[in-house]
């Protein structure tokens, strides 16, 4: 694990699926702890199939703070709840797993790395030199290499070439989209799934995994901002021809919000929650000042309060979530590349008004997204809040881009170049 050039093996889009026959997908957040368990299948022209899922658990997230492990026991407990939850209803035990991270320290960064050709045509080890290039640009010691995507080829003046192999010209250029997290809080994750006698056979970065279950294939070609709205933080990605391009996550989600409203009413987090489900909304109505609902206050009393007071303590946070991710994306230089569409998903993401306030800031037309590309999804699972999950399921199941494609398995310094390259041309 972490290791430069022996990092991963890579695949291409042509390539196989990380895992065909039963696929096991784990999403530890921060309020649940979701395992899905499915079966890949093929088309008739072999290409991707769809998932059909056997298996559904889920727990209450505990020891899992925005990605990060805080309590090892606690954590192992969670995940071992959910886990066997779905091995029962799959009636069948899982050992590999794909598991789902949204670390606020998630980085995202295009790199490019070039080779001389001096008129000759592309090969194999050209390939294989300008990928490496780009790998260890990007590879440091302290950080845990979740995906690198090639999103285009350039020979000389000729750029979005898919496949440069074969082509004549003075240099071949690559630019792929890496994503890497934090080595400390990998090592700690890896360390509680393999308590749990699970093996991880890929750590996947949510907001790529989210993204990939709940967005039509139109918004990935044409551009789109995506956005998974969980309970610790918020993370989001853009697609752009086919490709992601950019993701980052921001340290707020839905449970920030709860917080605010037990700090607001006195109440407690249990009874937040509940309010802001029953009553909550990001937006102001024409009847929020005479709708009431009552607060049962600790101590024993209770008191009756406008759903405007409710307003006010939700709205600032959601605009703070929308703000924060317009800044990360402004920042990023990518922003106008996002195209004119948000699609909104994740628990939080059902909060009265959430949607029409992403439309407000980020300035897109914005919809609710829900997983799709899976078949046999418990209707419990059909919601925003199991698009990471199913996620999951699809990026396991389905012939990507990704070029990361397995966790240290590589034989050799430069095997996974080999590996990448026979699989492909």
């Amino acid at each position: 694990m972490n290791q430069p050039l022996t990092l991963a093996q890579f695949d291409r889009r042509t390539a196989m699926p990380l895992r065909r026959g039963v696929i096991a997908a784990l999403d530890v957040g921060t309020s649940k702890v979701a395992c899905l368990i499915g079966e890949h299948s093929v088309d008739d022209a072999g290409k991707n199939g769809l998932v059909r899922i056997s298996g559904l658990g889920h727990h209450v997230s505990q020891g899992l703070v925005a990605g990060q492990v805080v309590d090892m026991r606690a954590a192992e407990d969670s995940i071992r709840s959910a886990v066997d939850a779905a091995e029962r209803m799959a009636s069948l035990e899982v050992r590999d797993v794909v598991i789902g991270v949204s670390s606020a320290l998630l980085s995202s960064q295009l790199v490019e790395a070039e080779v001389p050709l001096l008129g000759q045509s592309v090969t194999h080890e050209h390939m294989a030199m300008a990928l490496r290039g780009a790998h260890e640009d990007f590879w440091s010691p302290d950080t845990e290499i979740l995906h690198a995507i090639p999103i285009g080829y350039g020979v000389d003046d000729s750029y979005g070439i898919i496949n440069p192999h074969g082509m004549r010209g003075d240099k071949l250029k690559v630019t792929m989209h890496m994503v890497a997290m934090p080595a400390g809080p990998a090592r700690n994750l890896l360390s509680c799934i393999e308590q749990c006698h699970l093996r991880c056979e890929k750590l996947v970065a949510t907001p790529y995994a989210s993204a990939l279950s709940t967005l039509l294939q139109d918004e990935i070609d044409l551009g789109a901002l995506h956005l998974d709205m969980g309970a610790g933080t918020t993370s989001a990605s853009i697609f752009f021809q086919g490709d992601a391009i950019f993701s980052c996550v921001v340290p707020i989600g839905g449970r920030h919000i709860t917080t605010d409203i037990a700090q607001g009413l006195n109440v407690s987090m249990v009874t937040a929650e509940r309010i802001k489900t029953l009553y909550g909304s990001a937006l102001a109505t024409t009847n929020g000042e005479r709708e009431q609902f009552e607060v049962p206050v600790m101590g024993g009393d209770h008191q009756t309060l406008p759903r405007s007071e409710l307003t006010k303590i939700i709205r600032p946070r959601v605009e703070e979530i929308f703000e924060m991710v317009q800044t990360r994306l402004t920042e990023s230089g990518f922003a106008g590349m996002a195209g004119g569409r948000v699609v909104l998903t994740g628990g939080a993401a059902q909060l009265n008004g959430a949607r029409e306030l992403a439309h407000t800031i980020l300035e897109k037309q914005a919809r609710m997204g829900s997983p799709m590309r899976l078949t046999g999804l418990p209707e419990s699972a059909t919601g925003p809040a199991f698009s990471a999950c199913a996620g999951l399921l699809t990026y396991a199941g389905r012939n990507h881009a990704d070029a990361v494609l397995k966790e240290g398995r590589a034989s050799g310094a430069f095997g996974w170049l080999g590996n990448w390259l026979r699989r492909n041309f």
